[in-house]
């Protein structure tokens, strides 16, 4: 007999020594994931921000960074900002959504048809101004992320698209004086050359870092940070792990990318930052350090990118 597939919020983790900050998550996404109930007996279906946080925080993870990096979700991140101290917010134009908003419907190595919503007919331009002018006038909006390169989802014309707007998103950040929140997949050496070229931000953030130790030692020289999710944890992920050894603990974060990259050994099921510890965890034994001292550096870190909340 085949065996059930366990779904659902999996079981919370114990609680963390020292409380940290979950760098990036996209709770917009969390509170739509349909599963079972966010606790036992509770019903099935959609939970709330107000759920999210205090089970978290019941974990020691107190603080978040929401991402909206599409236009919906870049109004949603205004809002909810506003309203929830725990949160602060970063906003762009996810690499991706740049391709669509510039009209570009190739195939790309992901093989997926494209998918254009209704928001992609806002032209590109237009919608980084409404990043601009969103970020500009929030003062709990404290990056511009995420934003980068994708090339597995993008071809020829969809790269091309996409550097452009990073580098639109890099200028930006430096205008406003705001944190980078960097997407980055396949795209190592082209990513590392725009931030070079053009100049990176201050604070230059790689979220749900996936290079080896050579993009580390990158960053370890350039003073950019690095934040680890849910795969430094996953077992075939020895070269992650061999990055995180090349980083000094102050330019470590931790984050979900929630609902996305659940942690060992909940791979496959929905993700939410109550489970951050699991990521925090890892970080301490692959570095061999306290948890405690871990737990504190990471919330130190949060601030230095961020500010306070």
């Amino acid at each position: 007999m085949a065996r059930t597939r366990e779904r659902g919020w999996p079981p919370a983790p114990d609680a963390l020594p020292v409380p940290v900050v979950d760098n990036h998550t996209h709770l917009d996404s969390v509170v739509e994931w349909v599963a079972d109930g966010w606790e036992p007996g509770a019903p099935a279906g959609t939970t709330t921000i107000a759920q999210h946080l205090e089970r978290a925080a019941a974990v020691g993870v107190t603080r978040m960074v929401q991402v909206g990096c599409d236009l919906d979700a870049v109004h949603w991140t205004d809002e909810v900002v506003r309203a929830h101290p725990q949160l602060l917010g970063a906003v762009a134009i996810h690499p991706n959504e740049a391709v669509l908003h510039a009209g570009v419907r190739e195939i790309a190595p992901d093989e997926l048809e494209p998918d254009p919503q209704p928001r992609h007919a806002t032209q590109l331009d237009d919608a980084i101004d409404t990043v601009m002018s969103i970020a500009r006038a929030n003062p709990r909006i404290r990056a511009i992320g995420e934003t980068g390169l994708d090339y597995f989802r993008a071809g020829p014309q969809g790269r091309a698209v996409q550097r452009d707007a990073f580098r639109a998103h890099v200028a930006l950040a430096k205008e406003l004086g705001l944190a980078l929140q960097i997407h980055d997949r396949d795209a190592h050496d082209d990513v590392v050359d725009v931030l070079l070229n053009d100049g990176a931000p201050e604070r230059t953030v790689f979220h749900c870092f996936s290079g080896g130790p050579d993009l580390a030692r990158i960053a370890r020289e350039q003073g950019w940070y690095a934040s680890f999710a849910g795969p430094v944890s996953f077992g075939a992920n020895d070269e992650l792990r061999a990055a995180l050894g090349e980083l000094p603990p102050e330019l470590v974060l931790v984050e979900t990318d929630a609902p996305y990259l659940t942690v060992h050994p909940f791979r496959g099921r929905p993700n939410a930052p109550y489970l951050l510890p699991g990521t925090v965890r890892t970080v301490a034994e692959v570095t061999g350090r306290d948890l405690e001292a871990v737990c504190t550096q990471i919330a130190r870190n949060s601030e230095a990118v961020y500010g306070p909340w």
